[in-house]
């Protein structure tokens, strides 16, 4: 199961989006996000990606079946919530490209789509002229139910690649967790790094 990379931008974004949605609610059902996703909303999430004359598509493939994405847009081209969670720290959104979701299906893990996916946004965004790269990641409890054993965290993989939380910088988003009848509130905690 060898792995290539493509990287998409304008109307091949469009043509991906419905795969990709496909990819976020399989991946994104594992912990820690939890998520009961549908299409419907996935297709209106993913608006962003459309609309956005600097988003990219970073796309795992197994011969020409997407088995793996990872997206960005520039920060102020994405979910008002996000940006929200910059307000007063002084950092200028339009210096910042967010590096939205990555997703993988767990036979592909372990071959280096991680780095491949940040690389690309990462090379992307400077061909932007941003000079900082940024993400967030859902913060769980730690006795939360539903958590494997086995979880391991990415911090140390975030670390390595050079980002650092940003204290006090944390989003609020709601979806549906599967455990739940109804959408929640949910933390994300914002990393970023200069690039």
């Amino acid at each position: 199961m060898s792995l290539t990379f493509r990287t998409l931008t304008g109307g091949a974004v469009e043509a991906a989006l419905d795969d990709l949605a496909r990819l976020r609610i399989m991946v994104f059902r594992e912990w820690p996000y939890l998520y009961d996703g549908d299409l419907d909303y996935e297709r209106r999430y993913m608006a962003s990606y459309r609309d956005s004359p600097g988003a990219i598509l970073v796309g795992a493939f197994d011969g020409e079946r997407l088995v793996g994405a990872a997206t960005g847009t520039p920060m102020e081209d994405h979910a008002e919530d996000f940006a929200a969670a910059f307000a007063g720290t002084g950092v200028d959104l339009g210096t910042i490209f967010y590096c939205a979701e990555s997703v993988l299906l767990p036979a592909y893990r372990g071959q280096g789509a991680g780095h491949a996916f940040f690389e690309k946004r990462e090379a992307h965004a400077r061909a932007l002229g941003r000079t900082h790269a940024a993400f967030c990641g859902v913060v769980r409890p730690e006795d939360h139910p539903l958590r494997p054993e086995d979880y391991r965290p990415l911090d140390g993989f975030w670390q390595k690649r050079g980002y650092a939380k940003l204290p006090g910088v944390v989003a609020r988003f709601q979806w549906k967790d599967i455990d739940r009848d109804t959408e929640t509130d949910h933390p994300l905690q914002f990393w970023m790094r200069a690039l």
